[in-house]
């Protein structure tokens, strides 16, 4: 039996090599040695050379970065203007400046014990809210953790994103999940996941499934600098060129990977380069620059739908806060470098710059909008401060449709430990049951 399916095998093996020579001769591909022709060169035209010629990564220019406003916030001569109307940059503007609110209480209340995680998006807000604006909102987005502006952008609550930070009941992940791991259906954002690279193979398995459906959508996959020295980033980026998946990678390349620095992470050229070997469509950006952003990303989903191809996108920006409240930066980078960014790459202060520039806006109104802003703020927090957790049985719901019975008995178990222990807990009345 064996034998007659090795036979069938070679049968066949050589009946598709006959083929795909018949295919390539009728091409004009046939291989010849006038100009190379092997099959692992063949979506590339390369010519014969009697030198040992090494490509030597640091000598030429980096790969440019696109840009449309200057320090100043006025449009450079030669550089695209979108054109936005005055509501859809007010849009924008208000994003900014409600999630560096958002931010600066909820990174506080962590450091008072009231919440026990935070993550700050300070200095990256351009790439996500012109990024968001870029798309059509019924697009799937696959986010790493630093992405609260594309949400917030699309319509997310802002005591939905308290809810989420406290856990609490109301949250509509149940409070099973870490603060700043954000979710919403309805708003095509799918769950964040604490482990870091895994949205990238995932976001490229819901991209060819669009594809297959040919609805007219993109997917959208947001990581880190730090995310594409994982394994998932490789294999997403291959799967997603060779497969032909409508795709935009987005990448923020903000200098740090907590903190490792990028020039101890890769010798390469960025990530964009990464993009090019894996032959992909690639373009760099200004990330504090928040229509170049626009612009490249609305490109980017253009040329992702119309040739059912992936694009990388790769935003130069910068962290200014810590990664996380479990970390800090002073350890690995100066107060000066840090002030720099914050002043001269501030991306809210650029926008901020065009919107008066334009007539659109005063510092006076900034002044009343950070207030504003405050207020409503402060006024979430408290709402789901106050609120209770979730019961604990929550724990074991939403995974099984009819639980198993070892299951059953772990829940059981949980019961009769807190009937039994209830004066060891002193918190239990912050459950709802």
């Amino acid at each position: 039996m064996f034998r007659y399916i090795h036979k069938c095998a070679r049968s066949t093996y050589r009946t598709i090599h006959s083929l795909r020579q018949e295919l390539l001769k009728a091409q004009g591909c046939a291989y010849s040695t006038s100009s190379p022709n092997f099959p692992g060169s063949e979506h590339h035209k390369p010519e014969w050379t009697n030198t040992p010629n090494f490509i030597l990564p640091e000598r030429g220019s980096g790969i440019p970065v696109y840009r449309v406003l200057g320090d100043d916030g006025a449009v450079i001569d030669g550089a695209t203007n979108p054109q936005l109307s005055k509501d859809e940059c007010m849009h924008m503007y208000e994003t900014m400046v409600t999630l560096n609110v958002m931010d600066k209480i909820l990174y506080e209340a962590q450091r008072h014990g009231r919440i026990s995680f935070y993550m700050t998006n300070f200095g990256e807000e351009a790439t996500q809210v012109g990024s968001a604006a870029a798309l059509d909102a019924k697009d799937l987005i696959w986010g790493q953790y630093r992405e609260a502006g594309v949400l917030m952008y699309r319509g997310f609550p802002l005591i939905q994103f308290m809810h989420q930070c406290y856990g609490n009941r109301k949250d509509i992940g149940k409070g099973r999940q870490m603060p700043v791991h954000y979710g919403a259906k309805d708003l095509h954002f799918v769950t964040i996941s604490s482990t870091l690279g895994t949205q990238m193979p995932q976001a490229v398995g819901s991209a060819y499934s669009y594809k297959m459906q040919g609805n007219g959508q993109c997917v959208v996959c947001f990581f880190g600098d730090g995310a594409a020295s994982e394994g998932d980033a490789h294999g997403a980026l291959n799967f997603a060129a060779t497969l032909e998946c409508p795709i935009v990678f987005i990448c923020r390349n903000n200098g740090y990977a907590i903190s490792t620095p990028t020039h101890e992470q890769y010798r390469g050229d960025g990530i964009a380069s990464r993009g090019v070997g894996y032959g992909v469509a690639t373009l760099r950006v200004n990330g504090n620059d928040i229509f170049a952003v626009y612009n490249g990303v609305k490109e980017a989903r253009e040329m992702a739908v119309r040739e059912n191809r992936p694009v990388l996108v790769e935003a130069m920006t910068y962290r200014i806060g810590h990664h996380s409240t479990s970390d800090d930066s002073s350890a690995y980078r100066s107060l000066d470098e840090i002030s720099y960014w914050e002043q001269e790459g501030n991306p809210t202060k650029k926008l901020e710059a065009y919107l008066i520039q334009q007539g659109y806006w005063t510092s006076e109104q900034t002044e009343q909008m950070l207030k504003s802003k405050r207020k409503e703020v402060l006024t979430a927090f408290a709402e789901a401060e106050n609120e209770k957790i979730g019961p604990m049985t929550e724990a074991y719901n939403d995974v099984y449709d009819v639980l198993p019975q070892r299951i059953q008995r772990q829940l059981e178990e949980t019961k009769e430990h807190f009937r039994k222990y209830k004066d060891k807990y002193s918190n239990l009345d912050k459950f709802e049951s």
